[in-house]
């Protein structure tokens, strides 16, 4: 029998090709049904989680714990920024780039990399502190919790303290109403913590000044040629730009800087 296309089927053959489908389509429905042979079967894991009266006074402070961890996370890049030397190294890093002039270059991811890689060298003797006094001691069953905290909170209190000025210290007590403290233990964290923050915005200032002063330099000189030269039309940033990165590459700069940001905190 020939088939020309163009041309309805009879019923029979409409017939047997329905048929063939449907016997074909069946077969692949148990192939695929039937468990593939010599093939290990790995079981699903199932995540089960119910909320229900506690037990005991053992339940409740467990639930207080996952719901302070979850806080703690929460809170974790405000943590980095504010509690480390994040902030310090990010502005310099940041009046860097500013100072020559360019825009783009490095990208800010590269620049919040570099700030974040150096911050975790500046803090790895606290955090290490933290680690063998606090932290091991606690998942070890050694020290309860009260005494895990007051090992975690006293180094980072001796770290700020360190980078703290007396003139914003004095001024966060005068702002909260508390009396001048006898020592360091009377200083409220709350109180100590943004004293520590603007410390660190005002010693950022005070190095990208003296960053910029060699690059205004370099554009000074290049504005007043241009002026001579009569080519006052000419933006001076544009020529002066290449000769500070030059001058930046030739004075090893970021070995510099990058050796002035950590000695700042070993001070």
């Amino acid at each position: 029998m020939k088939i020309r296309f163009g041309e309805p089927l009879n019923g029979k053959l409409s017939l047997c090709l329905v048929i063939a489908a449907a016997l074909l389509f069946a077969g692949v429905s148990a192939a695929l049904a039937a468990p593939a042979p010599n093939l290990p079967t790995l079981p699903i894991p199932a995540i089960n989680m119910a909320i229900g009266a506690a037990d005991g006074p053992q339940d409740v402070v467990l639930t207080l714990q996952i719901i302070a961890l979850i806080t703690v996370l929460s809170m974790a890049p405000a943590i980095l920024l504010m509690l480390t030397s994040f902030t310090r190294i990010l502005v310099v890093l940041g009046f860097v780039r500013s100072a020559m002039g360019l825009q783009q270059s490095p990208p800010n991811q590269v620049i919040s990399s570099l700030a974040l890689f150096i911050t975790f060298f500046t803090m790895a003797p606290v955090w290490t502190n933290i680690y063998d006094n606090a932290l091991t001691p606690y998942l070890q069953g050694d020290v309860p919790a009260s005494v895990a905290w007051d090992n975690t909170v006293r180094p980072m209190r001796q770290f700020m303290f360190k980078q703290t000025r007396e003139k914003e210290l004095s001024l966060m007590l005068r702002l909260a109403g508390v009396e001048q403290p006898n020592n360091q233990d009377d200083v409220e964290t709350m109180v100590l913590i943004p004293a520590f923050v603007l410390s660190e915005l005002k010693t950022s200032f005070q190095m990208g000044v003296v960053i910029y002063i060699p690059f205004i330099v370099v554009d000074m000189i290049i504005a007043s040629i241009l002026m001579s030269m009569g080519m006052m039309m000419l933006p001076p940033s544009l020529i002066s730009m290449p000769f500070k990165i030059l001058l930046f590459v030739m004075a090893d700069g970021w070995n510099l800087v990058i050796a002035s940001l950590v000695t700042s905190f070993n001070n």
